[in-house]
């Protein structure tokens, strides 16, 4: 919801004022008649929906034109809803102006000259995501909409009709109400998302008022990448949110814990280069991802740890990476210690080389497996596919027998709920998960665009670099993680040797325990920062 003039809203609004300014002069016989005696509380709902639907129209620049994406969709229906209106009022000001074509349908749709606008309005809040709009257009249907049909149903003569059969009238019925009842449900969504996420915009708005709550594009070694920074105090230490993947950023949905956090520090999230935002941001440049590679990736961080220090008036910064996050976070931590004063990897990234973790996870599944008595055939089966062709298939087909032997305690995750309702969420990060999901059905999209860096990150062997860290150092998992298994880290973490060292499980969590219990995730955070 951004206050600014809408040109899009004013040509709505031209379209549906100028034909019935023009219908004051062409109004049907006997329709002040009818007018006179309008169901008043129906002419309540129009006059409210007629106040909030004008100047909203007006108001908010949410709905001008913001280059062609998936919801261009939503904008061209609308569009057509109000030419079809257009087209409506031509056909009337040519007909003989009775209330038999003043109530005329137009496509199956009925009393078009009051449905209509109301739709193309519906819609236009629903491309601009402004509440307002939605709840503005609802109210002025029930009125407006409401209002026609009793004149039509009055001076149309509808009680006149001869009633079919009551099994015909109940079979021919049947499509109506299924027709009606998902159109309530997309209306209901639609009106309950944006609500959602526009409370949730302005409650923000009003939280961070002291503070900083923005998102921009910012220049990183010569590619603009999204950024979004959150803070009750900009004077606080900063901490660089690293997300995992690789190329699964989850800054829209990461404020759910995140704001756990910010009362102490500033915290700010990114797209990396090549995911998410930034792809699409930088999509006619570099389509293929041709510029993406780990060593850019941690050049990018760099040049991001700068631009904040001199934004934030900080000497250091605070890095905190989720899985392959934790990846690139730990690297660059040993190699710009002079910039970072603690590092927190959550489900740190230890081994993958050689498919380690997938084989540490199979053979503890196995041993459960056979101390149970139970058939391991199709495990074994599906452990030796995998092997032979590592892919999302074989790879998802693996987890389902060794997820049965490392069942999670706790089971919910907040950032479900946070993405629906998310002031941040828009439809590149929609587009960019679509891909995840087509990977799912062998897809190769995904893995092309992140193949250099899955190429580094199945590489990866921790014990291979230095173990030296020269800053405190975090480790913080869920108890029951198995995809970067706690084990492991357990490992990792005896040989590392830091100025400050912890590690803490979050009990009964799987991969993202700061999704599953964040007010306790980030009270352990804060504690090991303080």
């Amino acid at each position: 919801m951004k206050f600014g003039f809408s040109y899009v809203g004013l040509l709505w609004l031209i379209m549906l004022f100028v034909p019935n300014i023009i219908w004051t002069k062409n109004k049907p016989k006997d329709y002040d008649e009818y007018a006179s005696h309008e169901n008043k509380a129906l002419l309540l709902f129009e006059r409210i929906g007629q106040f909030i639907v004008t100047p909203v129209a007006l108001m908010f620049s949410d709905f001008n034109f913001k280059g062609w994406n998936f919801w261009c969709a939503v904008l061209i229906i609308s569009f057509l809803c109000m030419v079809l209106y257009e087209i409506f009022w031509v056909r009337y000001f040519r007909s003989e102006k009775t209330m038999k074509d003043f109530y005329r349908g137009i496509l199956g749709i009925p009393v078009a000259g009051a449905t209509l606008p109301v739709i193309a309005f519906f819609l236009l809040g629903i491309y601009g995501g402004n509440a307002l709009m939605l709840i503005g257009s609802f109210i002025l249907g029930i009125g407006h909409i409401g209002i026609h049909l009793v004149h039509r149903k009055e001076s149309c003569g509808a009680n006149n009709k001869k009633k079919r059969k009551l099994a015909i009238r109940i079979l021919l019925g049947i499509p109506k109400v299924i027709a009606s009842i998902i159109l309530i449900l997309i209306v209901a969504f639609f009106t309950v998302t944006i609500v959602g996420r526009n409370i949730n915009q302005i409650k923000r708005a009003i939280e961070y008022k002291d503070g900083i709550n923005k998102s921009e594009y910012v220049m990183l070694n010569g590619q603009e990448q999204y950024i979004l920074m959150m803070g009750h105090d900009t004077s606080n230490p900063v901490i660089i949110s690293l997300h995992g993947g690789p190329g699964a950023p989850s800054t829209f949905a990461d404020y759910c814990w995140l704001d756990y956090l910010t009362d102490d520090y500033t915290v700010v999230c990114w797209d990396q280069r090549g995911c998410g935002r930034t792809y699409y941001h930088n999509v006619k440049d570099d389509p293929d991802n041709s510029t993406v590679s780990f060593e850019q990736a941690e050049e990018d961080l760099n040049a991001l740890v700068d631009y904040v220090c001199e934004r934030f008036g900080q000497d250091k910064v605070i890095i905190m990476g989720h899985s392959y996050g934790s990846l690139l976070g730990s690297e660059y931590v040993l190699d710009h210690p002079e910039k970072v004063s603690h590092y927190i990897g959550i489900g740190q990234e230890v081994k993958e080389e050689g498919w380690y973790s997938y084989t540490y996870v199979y053979e503890d599944a196995m041993k459960k497996a056979q101390e149970a008595g139970d058939s391991t055939d199709k495990m074994e089966a599906a452990y030796k596919d995998f092997l032979e062709n590592p892919d999302i298939n074989n790879k998802n087909t693996l987890q389902k027998y060794t997820d049965k032997y490392h069942p999670l305690k706790v089971t919910k995750d907040v950032s479900t709920k946070a993405t629906f309702f998310s002031p941040y969420v828009g439809v590149d990060d929609v587009r960019w998960y679509l891909n995840l999901v087509k990977a799912s059905m062998g897809d190769g999209t995904y893995e092309k665009l992140m193949g250099p860096l899955e190429d580094y990150l199945l590489d990866f062997n921790a014990y291979k670099r230095s173990t030296d860290f020269q800053v405190p150092v975090l480790f913080i998992s869920g108890s029951e993680d198995w995809m970067c298994p706690v084990g492991m880290i357990e490992e990792y973490y005896e040989v590392i040797t830091a100025p400050r060292k912890d590690m803490y499980l979050v009990d009964g969590c799987g991969h993202s325990p700061q999704a599953q219990l964040p007010e306790k995730f980030a009270t352990a955070i804060k504690d090991f920062l303080k």
